[in-house]
């Protein structure tokens, strides 16, 4: 069956005895520094946009990890006057993520009340689940990629010309092949494994995807044991990806879906880490823990059908002190964490 989270509409599937499949076919254009301004094709066939400072909008949930993910690193790496940040609300329908926290449920700037609408207006007939992130034309008010993993990896290579004085580099040329390698785990057993857990269709697969990321969770403990951040002593791209997941672990994972061999509060090496990504610039401020409670509970509606949103727990144990710069490590390299964020796009405080 074709069931929801918090990527999007319809976008996860779901055989009863079997594991989750996550339908990860997205519109795999690019904007890239080098394109054409009419714009062209890659080698890979794939659309390519150009760079162009205020021709987009990212549309990015809170609720979401994955949407999160990019919230960050364009918070990082002060691209905020080059693309503008549409936030749709916590829940969604079947069919799209809506935009009922602006004034009358339409987006100031796209002046739709529905995402959908961003990939209709591109394909008519889009098939499939209209997910978040996503990076729309404002001009043309059509979508233009929502390919998530590289939207992150593009904002760091390709919109260099439009980051802030002392931006970091958050994908190095020396530890890309680690990076790469280091995400591709934590994304099969971590970022994806929670959902395996949560919509597995059978005790079996529950189990087995249940194993995995707990054993990939202990491999991390160790892995962050002897060093402040995953890859190299500064914080890069693949921080991001990990962070996004432990933030919703204990207000959601642990028991929506299942993750429940122990609370990420009681991993000290991984809890610490959480907390030390958590309050530094660019992390705890673009996460609002209401609006994540209230995406997974409400919307999960086969999972939790009363639909009966928790009251814990108690996050402010996320601002409690970390001590994990005493491994050393430089957060943001030679370079300085960004400003606060803008009034428009603040979080209610802990």
């Amino acid at each position: 069956m074709a069931t929801t989270d918090e990527h999007g509409s319809a976008g996860t599937y779901v055989t009863e005895g079997e594991a989750f499949t996550r339908d990860t076919n997205y519109i795999d254009d690019r904007i890239t520094a080098d394109a054409p301004r009419a714009g062209g094709v890659d080698a890979h066939g794939r659309r390519l946009w150009p760079v162009e400072a205020g021709r987009y909008r990212l549309v990015a949930a809170r609720a979401c990890p994955w949407a999160n993910r990019t919230v960050i690193s364009r918070r990082l790496l002060g691209l905020e006057d080059a693309i503008s940040l549409g936030l749709p609300g916590p829940t969604h329908d079947s069919r799209s993520w809506t935009f009922d926290l602006d004034p009358g449920g339409v987006d100031p700037v796209l002046g739709i009340e529905r995402l959908q609408q961003a990939f209709f207006a591109r394909y008519p007939d889009y098939p499939r689940g209209i997910t978040v992130p996503a990076i729309v034309d404002v001009p043309t008010g059509q979508v233009v990629t929502n390919d998530y993993p590289q939207i992150t990896l593009d904002f760091a290579t390709e919109w260099t010309a439009h980051f802030r004085d002392g931006a970091p580099d958050l994908y190095p040329d020396a530890l890309r092949d680690e990076i790469d390698e280091v995400a591709e785990w934590v994304f099969r057993d971590v970022n994806n494994g929670v959902y395996q857990c949560g919509f597995a269709g059978g005790q079996e697969a529950y189990e087995h995807a249940y194993d995995r990321l707990f054993a990939r969770l202990d491999w991390l403990e160790d892995r962050l044991a002897g060093q402040r951040y995953l890859v190299g002593d500064t914080i890069t791209e693949a921080d991001i990806r990990l962070f996004t997941t432990l933030a919703r672990f204990d207000p959601v994972y642990h028991g929506h879906f299942k993750c429940n061999r122990n609370k990420l509060s009681e991993s000290p090496v991984l809890w610490a880490y959480a907390r030390d990504l958590f309050q530094t610039p660019g992390f705890g401020d673009t996460i609002d823990f209401g609006q994540i409670k209230a995406h997974y509970y409400i919307v999960h509606a086969d999972i939790n059908p009363t639909r009966i949103v928790p009251k814990g727990p108690d996050v402010s144990t996320w601002l409690l002190p970390h001590h994990r710069d005493q491994l050393g490590g430089r957060p943001f390299g030679g370079g300085t964490p960004p400003p606060e964020p803008r009034p428009g796009e603040r979080v209610p405080h802990l």
